[in-house]
């Protein structure tokens, strides 16, 4: 059975020519990548083009305006009012019928 130094000596054998095989690989593949390029008239942005971050310029900012709703709930105690979207808060309890704001017809 090896001892755990003859082991660690292997592995850094094994990873010494792991590194030496990845390099002569990856060599090759830029180079048949450089051929094709070569052969067909390919760019790099025709292979990865720019990446854009964000939204696009101008896109809907200004026809999107969300006007704000009439509110339904009113908390007598403190005025403060909910339209009815949105998370509830917590002054509205398990009953928000007690809260209703009248609508006028």
């Amino acid at each position: 059975m090896p001892t755990y130094k003859q082991l660690l000596a292997e592995k850094e054998a094994l990873e010494a020519k792991l590194s030496e095989v990845r390099a002569n690989e990856v060599s090759n593949v830029i180079e048949q990548i450089r051929q094709l390029m070569s052969d067909y008239d390919l760019t790099v942005e025709d292979i990865a083009p720019k990446r854009r971050r964000g939204r696009p310029a101008g896109a809907n900012s200004a026809a999107r305006k969300v006007s704000a709703l009439p509110p339904k709930y009113r908390d007598p105690k403190s005025g403060k009012t909910w339209s009815g979207r949105g998370r509830a808060p917590a002054w509205l309890g398990k009953r928000p019928e007690r809260f209703l704001i009248e609508q006028e017809a």
